[in-house]
């Protein structure tokens, strides 16, 4: 019998700081594992990402920051760019930790004509021109959307994008080839309740995440009533539809 394949030391490398990474972010208590989750999809899955509290850990958000700016250290930056408050406090340890040190902007999420899009602050203006080297920084990237649209909106200001940052993101997204570090690189398993094998061993489902998330939802209708603001408060967003 051949032996098996031996992985390249990068390889292991690669695989020992993910599960790192993965217990630092159990210890925040923002990553599940070993559960049955109702996904608000309506899918289960064994595992679950609390979005807003990946950076709740100062000393933590601050060492993982400085991974990240380690592995872009070759390149020079002048901006690193990002958006939400997760991703905001993730960038600005980013920044504080690249040799180049770059300034901080963010762009803010918004839906116009029952569009998403991505806005810059008139203030930032001036620090994405023509030549401007930017680092797009996020801590959770799901489907990517939210990144194309910030690289577009980058672009369309003449910046280059360096590279892409963030702390977890799905294999499968695509960010057009452009170079992505993440510290934990993983999808979730993700069934439909007729196809769940959790369900078939008989194992509790936890539906406390949909709860969270709805009662957050009304929370956001009765500020929208109040306030006249039909955005409402920033509200927890699952990494499931991030």
């Amino acid at each position: 019998m051949a032996p098996p394949p031996r992985q390249s030391d990068s390889q292991m490398d690669a695989e020992v700081r993910e599960k790192i990474h993965l217990e630092i972010l159990k210890r925040t208590g923002a990553y599940h594992a070993n559960d049955h989750v109702l996904l608000p999809s309506g899918h289960h899955t064994s595992e679950y990402i609390e979005k807003t509290l990946v950076t709740t850990e100062a000393s933590f958000t601050e060492g993982l920051g400085a991974v990240i700016a380690k592995h872009f250290a070759q390149w020079p930056i002048d901006v690193v760019l990002s958006t939400g408050p997760g991703a905001l406090i993730l960038s600005h340890c980013v920044a504080r930790a690249h040799p180049s040190r770059p300034t901080l902007a963010y762009g803010t999420k918004g839906v116009s004509a029952g569009k998403r899009r991505v806005t810059l602050p008139v203030e930032f203006h001036r620090l994405l021109r023509a030549g401007t080297k930017v680092l797009l920084v996020e801590d959770l990237v799901s489907t990517g959307s939210t990144l194309n649209l910030l690289i577009e909106l980058a672009e369309q200001l003449g910046a280059q994008i360096a590279g892409v940052g963030c702390l977890w993101r799905r294999t499968s997204v695509d960010l057009g080839g452009r170079p992505v570090f993440s510290l934990v690189s993983r999808d979730f398993p993700t069934y439909s309740p007729e196809e769940c094998p959790l369900c078939r061993k008989g194992i509790p489902l936890n539906e406390e995440f949909v709860r969270r998330r709805t009662h957050a939802r009304c929370q956001q209708r009765a500020w929208s009533r109040v306030s006249g603001n039909p955005s409402g408060p920033a509200s927890d967003v699952p990494f499931e539809s991030a």
